[in-house]
């Protein structure tokens, strides 16, 4: 077996970023050759996803960007099996990594989008690949997408303490000024759509199976009844379910006093103008 020099076991390491032991194992099987030790990390990696494919990645973390002008992000997850790694430096490590990739990515949604994302030389994928190597752990992209205004407003981002929530909204504004009010609010919708998971900005926005469904669930609830009047019921339900799933109308987490709608309204006629939820989206780990 070839001698294996301790400057080529720290020049892996620094490559890699895998441990000593690691690296001076994969130079010995590789006749001290670093490209074949590299290439032999790689491998370890697909062997550990191969492996773990089936397992359940319910930790990670909630990657976010946003532009200082708050005219565009990204947003994405970052999955693996177990809060240990979660919070390990490699995988932290990795979700920073994410971070360019997103902003590099030139489509605006898709994992695979991701995974194919190029810094470089080097695929998101393989990025990947290095990390289970490191951790032994399953680690995948979960969602991703990207917010660029098109037109007047401004986006409101935020990801909850645990690092497992986050949401997105675009607020769409009468004219290019959008005052520090309008701005505030729209961090503090993206916090209420974090903490209460609204189904839709409005009733026309909710998915009609949706709605069909919860009919279905409402007239099972009153069957029985007199025919004339469980429509008459059966639409005050269906009433009473836009009121809470429809994120204008659902009370503000930081004034319960006022809806959603209600706050947006009042933070831009205070500026002099209008503004209204143009859409919406929360990813959530778990």
């Amino acid at each position: 077996m070839a001698e294996i020099s301790a400057a080529a076991v720290m020049k892996l390491r620094k490559m890699s970023g895998q441990g000593m032991m690691d690296c001076k194992k994969a130079l010995g099987e590789t006749g001290g050759d670093i490209d074949e030790a590299m290439a032999l990390l790689r491998k370890k990696g697909l062997a550990t996803l191969e492996k773990r494919a089936g397992r359940e990645t319910s930790e990670g973390r909630v990657i976010l960007n946003i532009s200082d002008d708050k005219k565009s992000a990204t947003m994405a997850t970052l999955c693996c099996e177990t809060d240990f790694v979660a919070k390990s430096d490699d995988f932290i490590a990795t979700a920073e990594l994410l971070k360019e990739y997103c902003l590099n990515c030139g489509a605006d949604s898709g994992v695979e989008s991701i995974l194919e994302t190029e810094l470089n030389g080097k695929k998101f994928s393989e990025v990947i690949t290095d990390t289970v190597s490191k951790t032994g752990e399953k680690t995948e992209v979960g969602d991703y997408i990207k917010y660029n205004v098109d037109g007047t407003g401004v986006i409101g981002a935020y990801v909850h303490f645990n690092n497992k929530l986050g949401s997105l909204v675009e607020i769409e504004t009468g004219g290019d000024d959008v005052s520090a009010a309008v701005a505030d609010t729209a961090v503090n919708i993206a916090m209420h759509i974090t903490a209460m998971n609204p189904a839709g900005v409005d009733k026309d926005s909710i998915d009609p199976a949706i709605i069909e469904k919860e009919r279905e669930i409402a007239r099972e609830q009153v069957k029985g009844k007199p025919e004339n009047i469980i429509d008459k019921i059966v639409d005050g339900k269906i009433a009473k379910f836009f009121k809470e799933n429809c994120v204008i109308d659902q009370p503000f987490v930081k004034d319960d006093s006022k809806t959603v709608g209600q706050a947006l309204s009042d933070a831009a006629k205070a500026a002099g103008g209008q503004a209204k939820i143009k859409r919406f989206i929360r990813f959530e780990i778990g």
